[in-house]
């Protein structure tokens, strides 16, 4: 079973945290055949956090995981906190593979292409 977690950073307006959830439901459904589940996991300020996240991934059967970092810059938290969180996830479960994708301001081309559909 492969699972993939949206990872964002999480905000203290419960509205925002629920729209990273919708993303994460959209992503199931277009992910068929790639990914047998799709959740969303947060840094900080929400629930669940990464460990949370990974745990339930693994208590549902997965052999592999990736975290999908949903922030546009590699700050502090793409570089250093998320690695942080995981690397005892991945001691803990070595019977699975655990990664972390490139964030998504790494995709330079398809970032442009976006914003230049939603500018007027």
């Amino acid at each position: 079973m492969r699972c993939l977690i949206l990872v964002a950073h999480g905000s203290r307006r419960a509205t925002s945290n629920d729209e990273v959830r919708r993303l994460a439901a959209l992503l199931q459904r277009q992910a068929r055949g790639r990914y047998d589940a799709v959740v969303a996991a947060f840094l900080e300020l929400a629930e669940p956090g990464i460990p949370a996240a990974i745990d339930a991934c693994v208590a549902r059967g997965a052999r592999e995981i990736v975290l999908l970092p949903y922030f546009l810059a590699a700050g502090e938290h793409v570089a250093r906190d998320i690695p942080a969180q995981v690397a005892p996830k991945q001691a803990q479960h070595p019977q699975v593979s655990i990664s972390v994708a490139p964030y998504l301001g790494a995709a330079d081309e398809g970032i442009a292409a976006l914003l230049l559909q939603l500018a007027p």
